[in-house]
């Protein structure tokens, strides 16, 4: 069963992967085809099972992330409250998914808080890894060094007295 393969469901209760499979469906698409896009409404979550996604915003055409790696989930505003899409999804290649309906995964998860919360610690990771990643793609990623706050809203070089201002 791949879907325990996944990083999402990675040694989770058999039952509850076996529930979450018999909800799924396996599609394929062409090259170029577009499978939600940036306002659609959200009733879907994906899992990549070969192929490339392109995520990205259909204004401004910023590629968000690419979703390359089997195994890899996309579309999951649909889980995390959201009405709809927040970027658009298009296949750059030939590719093979899995499509989980957002109120049948839903109806699952609520049967079975314990897993449901394994489930939404890994999604928070995978987010989590997605957010560094974008980061830095940007430039914007900096050595934990250069950042570390403390809780105030001084940087750790701020803190020690080097501000890069000078005393008047």
């Amino acid at each position: 069963m791949f879907i325990q393969q996944t990083d999402l469901f990675s040694g989770m209760n058999k039952g509850f992967v076996k529930e979450v499979f018999d909800v799924t469906i396996k599609e394929s698409f062409e090259k170029g085809d577009v499978l939600f896009s940036e306002g659609d409404e959200a009733n879907h979550f994906y899992i990549l099972l070969k192929g490339r996604i392109r995520l990205g915003t259909r204004e401004t055409g910023q590629v968000v992330h690419t979703v390359s790696r089997p195994g890899e989930a996309f579309g999951w505003s649909s889980l995390v409250g959201r009405d709809v899409y927040s970027a658009s999804a298009e296949c750059l290649i030939p590719t093979k998914l899995i499509r989980i309906d957002r109120d049948e995964f839903q109806r699952i998860l609520e049967k079975d808080p314990t897993n449901g919360l394994v489930f939404f610690k890994r999604l928070a990771g995978a987010l989590g890894e997605r957010l560094i990643s974008s980061y830095g793609a940007l430039g914007l990623a900096r050595s934990s060094e250069d950042h570390r706050t403390y809780g105030s809203s001084l940087t750790l070089q701020q803190s020690s007295g080097e501000t890069g201002e000078s005393a008047q």
